[in-house]
């Protein structure tokens, strides 16, 4: 059974999913994104027997597999790196601007135009590296999505054959309102996922 159009529903920003974009110009130091809150793990139960639907949450498996943390990583490195950068180049344009303002009344017309062509061309060079740090970030986050896609895809299609299922759905996306709890096979995925990528399991 094709499981790739339930995956494509993902949305792999994982604990940045509020940080989607790169910041956007500050004056001061930017601030990391706050991590949300991964969906609580449900008490496990043994899956029942006979049963020939199953269902996944998609957003815990990406926050919590070993592939999922490790493209959050990538994600928040690289929006980290163009906010410092972002940041430089606000405080060269506030160092410019302060300096217009104090000395205005004793600069020259032309030192005067100077600088504000200066400050013009720096607030240009901002609003491009916006721009250009903005869309890298949409393109590591659809890259890395597309990589969890297939990696994903023969996991579900792995466990929904050996637990000889018709359906596996992706429950929050799935309009269940309520579902057995032993159904969500979200461990499983996690662990066959780690086991794939030579994750070492966690310590309980």
């Amino acid at each position: 059974m094709r499981v790739s159009a339930a995956i494509g529903l993902l949305i792999l920003t994982l604990s940045t999913s509020a940080y989607a974009q790169a910041p956007a110009p500050a004056a001061g130091t930017a601030k990391p994104p706050a991590p949300q809150a991964a969906p609580a793990a449900p008490v496990a139960r043994a899956f029942p027997d006979g049963a020939k639907v199953a269902f996944v949450v998609l957003q815990r498996i990406a926050n919590e597999s070993a592939d999922g943390k490790v493209a959050t990583a990538r994600i928040q490195a690289l929006q980290q790196k163009r906010a410092t950068e972002l940041n430089e180049k606000n405080k060269q344009l506030q160092t410019l601007q302060q300096r217009l303002e104090k000395e205005a009344s004793i600069l020259s017309a032309t030192a005067a135009g100077e600088l504000q062509r200066q400050a013009q061309g720096l607030q240009r060079d901002i609003e491009r590296a916006t721009q250009d740090a903005q869309q890298e970030v949409q393109e590591l986050q659809q890259q890395l999505q597309q990589e969890f896609q297939v990696r994903l895809e023969p996991v579900l299609q792995e466990l929904g054959r050996e637990k000889n299922l018709h359906f596996i759905f992706n429950g929050p996306d799935a309009g269940l309102v309520w579902a057995d709890i032993a159904l969500d096979i979200s461990d499983d995925v996690i662990k066959r996922l780690d086991t794939k990528a030579g994750a070492k399991p966690p310590v309980k």
